[in-house]
């Protein structure tokens, strides 16, 4: 295959970006190698070690196995990357995949529910006027004061996002945390092209406050159904947009 030589030659950062791409987008296949430090250094017109610094990073992100005195070998990010490679998945280039958007918003639909009755349930156990719950409350309904305020659909969802933000603090769960802070990133990016659709949701105040209720209520049950209820119209109406920018299995 063709390579692209960098332009800042000590920078590994372009080494990775350009090899990350190539094996998400598939060019690189799982289980085939890339060439030598060597040969690499000399296709990309960088030094050695900016390669091996870039080879550790995507040994690191589940892209590649690098292993001493043996040719670099291509995972199959499927099985061995995680969550971070969801921002490179989700555009390629200007464009956004269908199928890992809609994989996306399935995730926000299976797990906003699910946080929001935890935080609830954190609430039940802790009290509301625990000292840092009820500030984590305060800041929650401040968040849906501002939602309120803002006409802006697209500032709106940035709101919204800092909304679940709150609500994570309160559920306290770091492996929730840190699958959110990797599907905002994925998100984020969209935003602007979401607005139309995702308007109905992020200017649904009512909605906000009963879920802010919910969960300063310390009911789990009622929290879950709520946030459901608010996430399931436009994640639908997305998926179905999706589906109908998708090509068909039987086309030829």
């Amino acid at each position: 295959m063709a390579w692209t030589p960098v332009v800042k030659r000590s920078v590994s950062g372009d080494v990775f970006e350009q090899i990350a791409a190539e094996v998400l987008g598939g060019e690189l296949a799982a289980g085939s190698t890339l060439p030598s430090e060597r040969q690499l250094a000399e296709a990309l017109g960088v030094s050695r070690p900016a390669v091996r610094e870039a080879l550790q990073r995507l040994a690191a992100a589940g892209l590649v196995a690098v292993r001493q005195g043996e040719a670099t070998t291509v995972l199959d990010y499927r099985r061995s990357a995680g969550l971070e490679v969801l921002p490179r998945l989700l555009l390629r280039g200007d464009s956004i995949d269908p199928a890992v958007a809609r994989s996306i918003l399935e995730a926000r639909l299976h797990n906003g529910p699910k946080i929001a009755e935890l935080a609830a349930a954190r609430v039940r156990s802790r009290g509301a006027t625990e000292p840092r719950v009820d500030g984590e409350l305060a800041v929650l309904r401040e968040s849906v004061d501002s939602l309120v305020a803002e006409s802006d659909p697209l500032t709106q969802q940035r709101i919204a996002l800092e909304f679940w933000d709150h609500i994570l603090d309160l559920a306290d769960s770091i492996a929730f945390r840190l699958m959110y802070s990797m599907l905002r990133a994925a998100y984020e990016p969209a935003l602007a092209a979401l607005a139309p659709i995702m308007s109905a949701e992020v200017g649904n105040a009512d909605a906000y406050r009963d879920l802010a209720a919910a969960i300063a209520a310390g009911e789990p049950e009622r929290a879950a159904d709520t946030a459901r209820a608010l996430l399931e119209p436009a994640t639908t109406a997305l998926i179905h947009a999706l589906d109908g920018h998708e090509p068909s299995e039987e086309a030829p």
